[in-house]
């Protein structure tokens, strides 16, 4: 398990991250979803090794990570930065991590390498942003660690590669027993590739849930009547959201479909469907009732 506890860290005089309780179980694919500047890259950082904490505490595997060679053999994070390795080739890259990583695997590189079609002998400056998201995936998996961090993973890659890219790391999960983290805005990858999420915005964790009972929870139902009921008449349903557009409702209610669908019949109405939920939707009105506007947000 990866644990932070009441996690702060700050830079000068500005709070990256005020006080974040996550808890990331081992084998599983966890996506931390926010804005740019929420605090994503911050606590993979701090996940790596990579930043110290003004208070709070972080273990992964229930070791602490800073300064620990150890543990840090076991977690490859990588980066949205790449400017550092511009003048690497692919070639170099292998040999550097295999320096560091014991179980490098030199078979799963040529592989994967091989399937991505990416040049050997280029400096990693002459690729394009997606060649070099795959460049590094590559190296991530081919270095076997237990513990992968992908910040913004597939960002720059074209329909075909996210595919691609996908497949590959799933194929690492189930050999390896590997421990996944994405960081992303992008609702439509957390959906397609994890199976639990945080929300964090302003440094703080909004929600932390499994994606499958999270969108089985929570229902769209469309649905008319006769009469021009209110959302105070259906006290019996949790309701996140009512609006009515002529003589069509739309209700966003938590609970069970068919007992929703139970409680709305006994009003007789004129059509009554339950229509699918994208997580964004799904995140917009958990949002909105726990308080948070985003709309005007510029973070």
């Amino acid at each position: 398990m990866l644990r932070l506890s009441n996690v702060v860290k700050t830079f000068d005089n500005y709070k990256a991250l005020d006080g974040i309780n996550l808890e990331i179980p081992k084998g599983s694919a966890y996506g931390l979803i926010g804005s740019n500047g929420a605090g994503k890259s911050t606590i993979l950082r701090i996940l790596s090794g990579i930043y110290t904490i003004d208070s709070g505490e972080v273990f992964v595997d229930g070791q602490t990570v800073y300064d620990n060679p150890a543990i840090k053999e076991r977690i490859f994070f990588v980066n949205d930065e790449t400017v550092q390795w511009n003048n690497y080739t692919l070639p170099e890259m292998r040999d550097y991590f295999r320096t560091f990583y014991p179980k490098f695997s030199l078979q799963r590189f040529d592989d994967m390498r091989g399937a991505l079609g990416l040049p050997e002998n280029r400096k990693l400056a002459t690729f394009s942003k997606g060649m070099k998201r795959q460049a590094f995936v590559i190296c991530g998996i081919s270095c076997c660690p237990e513990f992968l961090y992908l910040d913004e993973a597939f960002d720059g890659l074209d329909p075909t590669m996210r595919i691609v890219v996908k497949k590959m790391l799933v194929d690492a999960m189930l050999d390896n027993e590997m421990t996944v983290i994405i960081s992303s805005h992008n609702l439509f990858e957390i959906d397609e590739f994890c199976d639990r999420a945080g929300l964090i915005h302003k440094g703080k964790i909004i929600f932390d849930r499994e994606l499958d009972s999270l969108k089985g929870n929570i229902q769209k139902i469309q649905t008319a009547f006769e009469r021009n009921y209110e959302k105070e008449d259906f006290e019996d349903i949790e309701i996140l959201h009512f609006e009515r557009n002529r003589s069509v409702v739309y209700i966003i209610a938590k609970g069970e479909p068919e007992d929703i669908k139970r409680k709305i019949a006994v009003k007789e109405p004129k059509i009554l469907d339950i229509i699918p939920l994208s997580l964004e939707e799904i995140f917009i009105y958990e949002l909105e009732v726990l308080g948070y506007d985003f709309s005007n947000s510029k973070d």
